[in-house]
């Protein structure tokens, strides 16, 4: 594709911006509940599609695609008019009288990235924060999940301004002709190889940018942990999207005590959850292609287990697997595995499992299964990650009143809620001062006298 034929709406966009068809609350608010009436009236297309991409069952995709967007909108909806209001600032003695203050600007027009793995929830909840910062929109959603992508341009078409939102489908090819557009902000959801590109483009053109990158998310289960519990909720967090979630537990360092225990418990949540045979529950998913099946395959028959059984090229299907005997140089734990296939470690102490961690990158989130406060004080203090979720998993990404995003290799920069408002806000600093009085002790000449009382002034009323 040409770069002159990437986007001929882009130049349209941009008027609609400077016109500042985009910066009325009301337009916001119409733009928002014009994306909530495309989700309710088109829930069931919606399903379809995603379970098209994914086999992923009409409950599933309410619960971690349409239900979470329809949950944001209303929390922004709610809260849109309060932060749109300027900020007051102090102002020091000597440069009064004057008032000083700053809002939170548009940047203008707004490239989102969506990923194929939550392929509506990942273009839209980034384009909820677009729109109530008052921007216009590009999305390129996934063509990983192409059902979702067509379901995706055609409702934002219809539901909603075409003056100031666009959507951009295809492949590599599209993504990168977007890229060597300029725009004035990139959001950007999926590897980290993909993101390097993305940040090598957004420096061309010194474009502000916020990345969401994923990566190997622990899960600590302490000596003291209920373990019933526990098993339960890994099991679901993890096999949740056949493991395709950036937020999922990539592995479980358990203690040495418990971990009998735990491994029998979540294999009987396993059977609880999906059957004797996951392949035939409706709510178990496909892997969404076949590289990515392929990826999954070679790493599960690299581990001690047959692939018998386990694996069904046909449907791209990979069973909930737990693997135990695991060590940290094991292939499983050298990159992200995005997928069904859950290792489990053992650790002696505390420490050794935080040195596990640290070990590795930052994770997008660490989660811990203990009731006892020092414990769950020490997991805090000496690890770093993008969050951290203690007795249970992937709900701190739920809550719309905390950011969310990563932390070094998983990312940088906060969306959702408030935070999503204000990564894709420009604060602008306004003082406003008054003609009279207007002393000649601020201008030269500089004498020494003027100069010593202004450093008197200075040193007396501080800056």
């Amino acid at each position: 594709m040409q770069k002159d034929q990437v986007l001929p709406e882009l130049a349209l966009l941009r008027e609609a911006f400077q016109q500042g068809i985009t910066r009325e609350l009301t337009w916001r608010r119409s733009q928002l509940l014009a994306l909530e009436t495309f989700l309710v009236e088109r829930e069931a297309e919606i399903a379809s599609a995603v379970h098209d991409d994914f086999r992923k069952s009409a409950a599933e995709t309410f619960l971690t695609e349409t239900g979470y967007l329809l949950g944001e909108i209303r929390f922004t909806l709610k809260h849109l008019k309060s932060w749109l209001k300027p900020h007051r600032a102090s102002v020091p003695l000597i440069y009064q009288p004057a008032k000083a203050y700053y809002s939170l600007e548009p940047y203008g027009v707004v490239l989102v990235i969506g990923a194929w793995n939550y392929p509506l929830q990942l273009c839209l909840a980034p384009l909820i924060s677009v729109i109530a910062a008052g921007n216009c929109a590009v999305i390129k959603p996934s063509e990983h999940a192409p059902h979702t992508s067509a379901v995706i341009a055609d409702g934002l078409t219809r539901y909603m301004d075409r003056r100031a939102l666009c959507v951009v489908q295809g492949g590599v090819d599209e993504a990168r002709a977007l890229l060597e557009e300029q725009f004035d902000y990139i959001f950007y959801t999926g590897s980290q190889a993909v993101g390097r590109e993305v940040m090598a483009a957004a420096a061309r053109h010194l474009t502000p940018l916020t990345m969401e990158l994923g990566g190997k998310c622990p899960c600590i289960v302490d000596e003291h942990a209920d373990i019933r519990v526990a098993a339960r909720r890994i099991v679901w967090a993890k096999f949740l999207n056949a493991g395709q979630t950036c937020l999922a537990p990539d592995y479980v360092l358990v203690h040495k005590k418990r971990e009998a225990e735990l491994l029998c418990s979540m294999q009987e949540a396993i059977t609880a959850f999906y059957g004797d045979d996951p392949r035939m529950s409706p709510d178990y998913p496909s892997i969404v292609n076949e590289m990515h099946f392929r990826r999954l395959e070679t790493l599960l028959a690299a581990s001690s287990l047959p692939n018998e059984g386990q694996v069904d090229a046909g449907q791209r299907y990979v069973a909930p697997t737990i693997l135990h005997g695991v060590v940290p140089s094991s292939a499983l734990m050298q990159s992200e595995i995005f997928g069904p296939l859950l290792p489990v470690l053992v650790y002696q102490n505390l420490g050794e499992a935080l040195g596990i961690i640290r070990d590795g990158q930052e994770p997008l989130a660490i989660y811990l299964f203990s009731s006892n406060r020092d414990v769950q004080k020490l997991v805090v203090t000496h690890s770093r990650s993008g969050g951290v979720c203690i007795n249970d998993l992937l709900f701190q990404a739920a809550v719309h009143d905390l950011p969310f995003g990563g932390l070094g290799s998983s990312g940088f920069g906060r969306y959702h809620g408030k935070a999503g408002f204000e990564t894709f806000s420009s604060p602008r600093s306004i003082l406003q001062r008054a003609i009279y009085p207007d002393p000649a002790l601020r201008y030269p000449p500089y004498t020494s006298r003027k100069l010593s009382f202004l450093k008197r002034l200075i040193t007396f009323f501080p800056l």
